[in-house]
């Protein structure tokens, strides 16, 4: 049995769009059922709630050989460390309660590095992949710089404006993962039952990119110019507390970025098993051009 977290988010549906022709049984926690197509919901065993819910995840995992395992998003969570360890700490007490074999989660790039106890949202993952491995269960920890996807939040600057924000300076080459690659690694690892102990899976996307770089690329593809623009750190928090994220979380993520502009994402060498396969100028046109023209 296999287990998957956030099935209607947007990693998390792709992962169970991978595995529903494995012949693997599959199980779902999930705030809402509806949130699950109707067309595959029976086959699928769905348990309702968060999985940050003792009782739900108790449930959950009775029987599970590996879990699929990703926080959602809290924007007003009173600290980092509540939006990850303590959302997490019910479920590593189930993974040890309940023996589950294997646990894949997502998680960040960092770890060793001189920034990582200080990079908000990455120190808060860090903090809970070592919460899900000293629980006993083997740990794949997908280690993902930023998502190309996010990019999608700065599509009415995009076309508007033709700009796009970031503190993080235009030189600084990064790398960068697409959803779909991680959903697939994902998927892979969860079937494989091969592997055990603790391990880190970085996914770096296929090529280090400035958002200089990404300008140009998004110009070319959109036929029209686009450009970077390099904000402020204050900015940036102040714009995420404008929109009701708490000061706590504001600050992490303006902490992670900080991180990111020191070297953070850029301290794992690219090898071609850790390069994935989907381009920046692939994601534009599937996915940035087909939501701009929306």
């Amino acid at each position: 049995m296999i287990v998957i977290t956030t099935p209607a988010g947007q990693i998390g549906s792709q992962v169970l769009g991978n595995l529903l022709d494995s012949g693997e049984g599959l199980r779902v926690i999930v705030r809402n059922a509806s949130n699950i197509p109707a067309g595959v919901r029976s086959s699928l065993d769905i348990v309702e709630g968060s999985h940050s819910d003792a009782a739900v995840v108790d449930k959950a995992f009775s029987g599970a050989d590996a879990v699929f395992w990703l926080v959602p998003p809290d924007p007003r969570a009173p600290s980092v460390e509540a939006a990850y360890a303590g959302f997490t700490r019910p479920a590593a007490e189930a993974f040890r309660r309940h023996g589950v074999g294997r646990v894949v989660a997502v998680t960040a790039l960092g770890r060793g590095t001189p920034w990582a106890s200080q990079a908000g949202y990455v120190t808060g993952s860090l903090a809970m992949d070592d919460l899900i491995a000293a629980s006993g269960a083997a740990l794949r920890a997908l280690c993902n710089p930023s998502f190309m996807d996010n990019m999608i939040r700065q599509v009415p600057s995009i076309r508007d404006q033709g700009l796009f924000f970031s503190p993080v300076a235009g030189h600084r080459k990064l790398p960068t993962v697409a959803t779909r690659d991680i959903a697939a690694a994902a998927a892979r690892l969860l079937l494989d039952k091969s592997w055990s102990g603790f391990g880190e899976v970085p996914l770096l996307g296929p090529e280090d990119l400035s958002f200089n770089d990404m300008a140009e690329i998004m110009s070319d593809v959109l036929a029209k110019e686009v450009r970077f623009q390099r904000t402020t750190f204050e900015a940036y928090k102040e714009r995420f507390v404008s929109f009701g994220m708490s000061d706590a979380m504001a600050q992490g993520m303006t902490d992670m970025a900080w991180a990111k502009n020191e070297g953070l994402d850029n301290g794992v060498q690219r090898t071609p098993e850790n390069s994935t396969p989907t381009s920046f100028r692939q994601w534009c046109e599937q996915v940035l051009k087909p939501a701009v023209a929306s």
